[in-house]
């Protein structure tokens, strides 16, 4: 899935080597006697220089809203998993 969105931010002329980054937890239940993982959470962080970085936000929430609908991952457990995420900007190192 950061793949995906990587491609969909580079395509807004988004930089995203080496400053895109994602931790994701997830939840496993027990359903019918069967451990089933039914929760994914992302959290993709994008490292962006201290003056912002010229990075246009509403680029970027434009990609995070619809990257899941050209995603392989996401089209694969779509409706079986639920999936969430958000993006935080952070300042680069």
């Amino acid at each position: 899935m950061t793949g995906t969105l990587a491609a969909a931010l580079d395509a807004r002329s988004i930089a995203t080597a080496e400053r895109l980054t994602a931790s994701v937890e997830g939840d496993v239940a027990e359903v019918e006697d069967v451990l089933r993982i039914t929760a994914i959470r992302l959290h993709y962080r994008l490292a962006v220089d201290d003056d912002g970085g010229k990075v246009d936000r509403e680029a970027v929430d434009r990609a995070l809203e619809s990257y899941a609908d050209k995603c392989p991952a996401y089209q694969s457990v779509r409706g079986c998993i639920d999936c969430s995420w958000d993006l935080e900007l952070i300042a680069a190192d």
